[in-house]
C-alpha cells in the first residue's frame, strides 16, 4: 500500500509536469498564476510510520525523532471538553485542523474548509456558521479593531463555543460575536488572518538576531533596476520597560515579553519563540490553557470541566520504565513545540511549470527587481544551537522576518509590539508551490493578485511592483513559474 501510494504521488506529478509543458508560453501571452503543485495527505495512512507522513529534519538523534513524533501525535490529535479541557470558546479541536495542507504543519486545504465542516456538525440551535467561514474558503481568525466603547481591541475573538458538544452538558454559552450578520459596521471593524505554516519552523528559531540584523542593513543598501532602493525593514525588537510600563522608545507595553530580542513568527513577527507560539495558540485557537498561557480567556463557571490550566507536564512520568509514559512528561504545549522545531522544510520543485530553465529566469528576475530584498532567499542558523541537526544550517525561507509597511490597503488596524497597522512580517515564500490563499487574510488566491495587493499607499514594495509591472509577459511568467516551485 505504501509503495502504492508513493507510485500514485510521482505518477500524478510526472503528469502534471508533461500536461504544462505542452502549454506554450511566449511574450505574447498573458502570463497566468501556473497553480499549486499536486500534493497527497499521507497522514491518514494506518501502516506509514510517523517519519513518512510527517518528514523531520535530517540529523535528529533517535530520542530527538520519538519526541518529534510524539509531537506529530498530538499535533493531530483531536481535543474534546472533558478529556483535554476544550473551551469553552474556540476555533477549531485540533493543530493539524488549521495546519494541515499539504500535511500536518502546513496551513489552509484548497477545497473543504474544516472550521465550515465543524461548525455544520453543531446541533441545531447551537453555534452558527460565521459569513466569512466558507466551504471551499480558508480557515479564518477573527480580530476586532475596536471595542464598542471605540478603545483598541485587536485581540481574536473566537468563532465557537463548546456548548452542545460531547461533555459539555450544562454549558449553556452561546457565541459572544455576532459574526453570522454580514454588516457594514461589522466588516469596518473586522479583521481576519488565515494559519500560518510551521514547515521549517525550528530553522527560523535558530537564526541569530545578529543574522537577521545585518541582512536588513545589506539588504537596505541594495539598488534595483539601476534607480529603486528598498525601504529598510523594522524588526519588531520586544523593548524593556520603563518603571512605569511604557517602553523605553515611548512604544505602547508589550506584554508578551520584554528581553529585547527579535520576534519572528506569526503574521506581525509577535511571537519569539515556538514554545510561546504553541502556547498561545492552545489557548487563543482552542481554549486550552496551559503552562505557558495558563488563564482561561473565558471562565464561565458552568462551562469549565477541566483543571487549569488544562494542559500541564507531567514529572509523575519522567523515571517511569515505559518509554512511552516518559514522553507523557511532557506537556502538549512542549510537544507540539518540538514538532514544529523538528519539522523539515518544504521541498522545492524542479517540474514545476515551465521547466527548469523557466524556474532559474524566474529566480533571477525576482532578485534583480528587487523581490529578495524583503524576501531574502536564505539565512544561516547558529553555529551554536542546542540541537545538533539546527547547527549551521541553510534556511531557504524567503523572508528577512522583519516587518514591512504593506500600504493602506492592507492595514488591518491591528498593533503588535511594535507592528503598526500596515505592518506585517515578509511571510516567508517556502512552500508557495502548496498554498491556494495568499496574504494575511487569505482574500487573494492568484499570485499575481498577491502581488499587486503589494502595491498601496504607504507601502514598502511600491518601487519593487514599479518594476514588475514593466517587465514583458515572458519574464512574468518566469517569476510566477519560479515562485510555484518553491
Amino acid at each position: 500500500m505504501c509503495f502504492g501510494v508513493r507510485r500514485w504521488v510521482v505518477y500524478s506529478a510526472f503528469v502534471w509536469a508533461a500536461l504544462n509543458a505542452l502549454i506554450p508560453i511566449g511574450h505574447a501571452q498573458a502570463p497566468q498564476d501556473p497553480g499549486l503543485r499536486p500534493s497527497t495527505d499521507l497522514s491518514r495512512i494506518s501502516d506509514l510510520s510517523c517519519t513518512d507522513v510527517t518528514k523531520p529534519i535530517p540529523g535528529l538523534t533517535e530520542n530527538e525523532t520519538k519526541l518529534f513524533c510524539a509531537g506529530a501525535d498530538e499535533f493531530a490529535k483531536v481535543d474534546t471538553v472533558r478529556d483535554d479541557g476544550l473551551g469553552p470558546t474556540m476555533n477549531l479541536t485540533s493543530c493539524r485542523g488549521c495546519h494541515g495542507h499539504p500535511s500536518s504543519g502546513g496551513s489552509s486545504p484548497p477545497d473543504m474548509n474544516p472550521q465550515f465542516k465543524f461548525a455544520n456538525a453543531y446541533p441545531p440551535g447551537t453555534n452558527v456558521t460565521p459569513f466569512f467561514v466558507k466551504s471551499d474558503g480558508p480557515i479564518r481568525v477573527a480580530r476586532l479593531k475596536k471595542k464598542p466603547d471605540g478603545t483598541p481591541d485587536g485581540g481574536v475573538h473566537s468563532l465557537f463555543t463548546i456548548m452542545g458538544l460531547d461533555g459539555a452538558d450544562g454549558c449553556r454559552l452561546k457565541q459572544q460575536d455576532n459574526f453570522e450578520n454580514d454588516t457594514d459596521e461589522l466588516k469596518k471593524n473586522l479583521t481576519l488572518r488565515i494559519p500560518t505554516p510551521t514547515f521549517g519552523a525550528g530553522l527560523i528559531e535558530q537564526i541569530d538576531d545578529s543574522t537577521i540584523d545585518e541582512n536588513v542593513k545589506y539588504q537596505a543598501g541594495r539598488v534595483f533596476g539601476g534607480r529603486v532602493r528598498v525601504a529598510a525593514g523594522h524588526l519588531n525588537v520586544v523593548q524593556p520597560f520603563h518603571a512605569n510600563g511604557v517602553h523605553a522608545n515611548g512604544g505602547l507595553e508589550n506584554r508578551n515579553g520584554n528581553d529585547g530580542t527579535i520576534a519572528r513568527f506569526g503574521w506581525k513577527a509577535q511571537n519569539k519563540s515556538l514554545l510561546v507560539f504553541a502556547g498561545e495558540a492552545y489557548n487563543v485557537e482552542m481554549g486550552i490553557s496551559n503552562e505557558v498561557f495558563p488563564t482561561e480567556r473565558n471562565e464561565t463557571k458552568e462551562c469549565q470541566f477541566h483543571t487549569v490550566p488544562n494542559d500541564t507536564s507531567h514529572p509523575e512520568n519522567v523515571f517511569d520504565p515505559d518509554p512511552k509514559k516518559r514522553l507523557d512528561a511532557f506537556s502538549d504545549v512542549e510537544k507540539f513545540a518540538a514538532f514544529m522545531r523538528f519539522l523539515a522544510p518544504p521541498d522545492r520543485s524542479t517540474n514545476a511549470p515551465g521547466g527548469a530553465q523557466s524556474i532559474r529566469d524566474g529566480e533571477r528576475i525576482f532578485d534583480d527587481i528587487g523581490c529578495s530584498a524583503c524576501h531574502t532567499p536564505t539565512l544561516m542558523t547558529s553555529p551554536i544551537g542546542a540541537v545538533a541537526a539546527l547547527r549551521n544550517q541553510p534556511v531557504h525561507l524567503y523572508s528577512d522576518l522583519a516587518l514591512h509597511r504593506m500600504g493602506k490597503t492592507l492595514d488591518d488596524g491591528i498593533s503588535q509590539g511594535q507592528a503598526l497597522g500596515d505592518q506585517f512580517r515578509s511571510a516567508p515564500l517556502w512552500g508557495l508551490g502548496h498554498r491556494k490563499f495568499l496574504m494575511h487574510n487569505g482574500n487573494a488566491t492568484d499570485l499575481m493578485q498577491a502581488i499587486d495587493l503589494h502595491f498601496s499607499e504607504g507601502s514598502d514594495a511600491n518601487d519593487v511592483i514599479g518594476l514588475y509591472r514593466a517587465l514583458d509577459n515572458k519574464q512574468k511568467q518566469d517569476l510566477l513559474n519560479f515562485l510555484r516551485s518553491l
